[in-house]
């Protein structure tokens, strides 16, 4: 069978989908894989690369023949439109924002998986994007912070005197929260956390970090995620939490759930309570932001206060994101994979809750 991986084409999208790495693997299983010329460039895998682990490359019509495709974003609607019937697309297909797209697969009948549909199971934790490109985000996130921040993170010992460490907040403590929180102490800051789940404050004391206790009920939900809360609790966690940031030199926001608005935790109030020459990271702001001012990709200035919202942050570290990415789908691939033919198997868990199209229907 023939696995294509195309150029990502989406404004700001430097990973690929695929890295000589996992082109080992997949042509080990019997697959034959075409890589689209340059697709890897801007991640940091040249052409020469991918022919050395015995890919083949080929321009974009090259989906049109395709059993099997791999992207990171949604394929343009020009691209899912020139598939075979029976073709199989994985990637991160965001379904509810893309109807049009679905469509079209149905029509085609053509295959999807989504992999923010993936399951939070332990089988399927070698699969999980969400949490490799979390992971990724997380560090990026306190990188940002300390660059931003016109302070040092740590404590320093100097002949003019001592230099305290910096003060970090980082709201959210699911895959990317930990490793903001992990970054942040190594880079030699003071962190505390918080999460609406009490099951997290073990693993935030465990990273070195504090675990920020407020007088509120916990919200554990399914998956590993948090549950919605109602307006009412979200107010009076922002009012408990003010006088948190008002200490804090810099602030990391981290709450997100796939598919959804990014719950608000700081509004306006809240960063006029912060000293002028601090920071807020938000990495929520691409879908509506944890922070109420943040706009993504940009940076705001609010009363002194620096307002940076994140926009698609694991391309910024494109040649890791990438590696990571690429296994996550490498493996999905392979457990649909035997002698040298990939098929779907809705018995499967795992393929089951990532198929959002099959068979002409959106399901």
């Amino acid at each position: 069978m023939k696995l294509v991986v195309g150029r990502e084409t989406a404004q700001h999208e430097r990973r690929v989908a695929v890295v000589p790495d996992t082109v080992a693997k997949l042509a080990a299983a019997g697959l034959s894989v075409v890589v689209e010329r340059g697709a890897g460039d801007a991640a940091g895998y040249p052409d020469d690369g991918y022919v050395a682990a015995g890919a083949e490359l080929a321009d974009r019509n090259a989906l049109a023949t395709a059993d099997v495709v791999l992207a990171v974003q949604p394929l343009p609607i020009a691209d899912a439109r020139t598939l075979r019937a029976g073709t199989l697309v994985l990637s991160f297909l965001q379904p509810a924002a893309e109807p049009d797209l679905l469509q079209v697969f149905a029509d085609r009948k053509v295959n999807a998986m989504s992999l923010e549909r993936l399951p939070r199971i332990s089988r399927a934790q070698s699969m999980d994007a969400l949490s490799s490109q979390a992971l990724v985000t997380g560090y990026r996130a306190a990188i940002i912070a300390a660059e931003r921040l016109p302070r040092f993170f740590p404590l320093l010992m100097t002949a003019a005197g001592t230099v305290p460490p910096a003060k970090v907040l980082v709201l959210g403590a699911g895959v990317a929260g930990l490793q903001a929180i992990a970054t942040a102490r190594r880079l030699g800051a003071v962190v505390s956390a918080y999460d609406v789940r009490t099951a997290a404050a073990e693993e935030v004391k465990s990273l070195g970090a504090t675990f920020v206790q407020l007088d509120l009920e916990a919200l554990e939900g399914a998956g590993g995620y948090a549950r919605e809360m109602t307006d009412e609790r979200a107010a009076r966690q922002r009012e408990l939490l003010t006088p948190f940031l008002a200490a804090a030199d810099a602030v990391i926001t981290t709450a997100a759930v796939p598919g959804r608005k990014a719950p608000l935790l700081v509004d306006t109030a809240m960063v006029e309570a912060m000293r002028p020459g601090t920071i807020i990271v938000d990495i929520a702001a691409e879908s509506g932001g944890n922070c109420e001012l943040s706009q993504p990709g940009e940076e705001v200035v609010h009363n002194g206060v620096t307002i940076w919202g994140g926009r698609n942050m694991p391309s910024g570290m494109a040649f890791d994101a990438s590696r990571l990415y690429a296994r996550n789908l490498a493996n999905l691939v392979l457990l649909m994979t035997k002698d040298g033919v990939v098929t779907p198997d809705l018995d499967d868990e795992i393929v089951a809750g990532c198929l959002v199209v099959h068979d002409g229907a959106v399901r």
